[in-house]
């Protein structure tokens, strides 16, 4: 899941982002509303987390803008704005979700997830492949009934892997879901992820490459 926060307040919108990549997401940051708009025209998010009262260009025209688009990304409004009428307002805006501040971060999380899950096709709670077994709301993965401990980003790549239901997947668009924008693409990132991930998941491998194409599991 990739998601976008959007808030002029420095210090939250960085600790918001370094609370969701702890939970495998990928996460871009911006303060400002154009910021945001620019960002939103280069890349594909699966939830905006959005501050209403934004410079530049004023949350609300942004989520407008969003949901005259009809876009797929699904917008988490996060402000200051509480009483009943900003919240009706909010919502009849295009937000999906309206939170007040202050917050309690799980809270934060648990409504982002549902957002990022709505984006996505109808799935079983549980990915499985190849006697791998992945519980996207526990975080909890195993390979044939033994438990394997994962690292947010190997968690996040087995996880789109497992949705893929068999299709490759490149490095590209691995980069693009499990990385933020700082990723260089002609990084080893991939690689060595991908590597850990193998190691930890055993023999035989699960993940088989596709020479020049990228990487898929068998969903049977």
């Amino acid at each position: 899941m990739r998601v976008l926060i959007v808030e002029d307040e420095k210090v939250l919108a960085d600790l918001l982002a370094s609370g969701l990549r702890s939970a495998a997401l990928a996460v871009d940051v911006c303060y400002d509303g154009l910021a945001a708009q620019e960002k939103i025209t280069v890349h594909h998010y699966d939830v905006v987390v959005l501050d209403r009262d934004l410079p530049g260009l004023h949350g609300d025209r942004l989520c407008a803008q969003l949901a005259a688009d009809a876009s797929r990304t699904k917008v988490l409004m996060l402000t200051a704005a509480a009483s009943l009428d900003d919240k009706v307002n909010g919502l009849d805006l295009g937000a999906d979700d309206y939170l007040t501040k202050p917050f309690e971060f799980p809270e934060l999380l648990a409504r982002t997830r549902a957002l990022g899950r709505r984006t996505q096709p109808s799935l079983p709670p549980v990915l499985t492949g190849s006697g791998v077994a992945l519980d996207p709301a526990r975080r909890q993965v195993s390979r044939d009934g033994r438990a394997v401990h994962l690292a947010p980003k190997e968690f996040a790549v087995l996880e789109i892997l497992l949705r893929a239901g068999g299709a490759v997947v490149s490095a590209e668009q691995l980069l693009e879901s499990a990385w933020d924008e700082h990723a260089d693409p002609f990084t080893k990132a991939v690689r060595v992820t991908m590597s850990k991930l193998r190691s930890k998941l055993g023999e035989p491998t699960v993940i088989q490459t596709v020479p020049g194409v990228g990487y898929r599991i068998d969903p049977s």
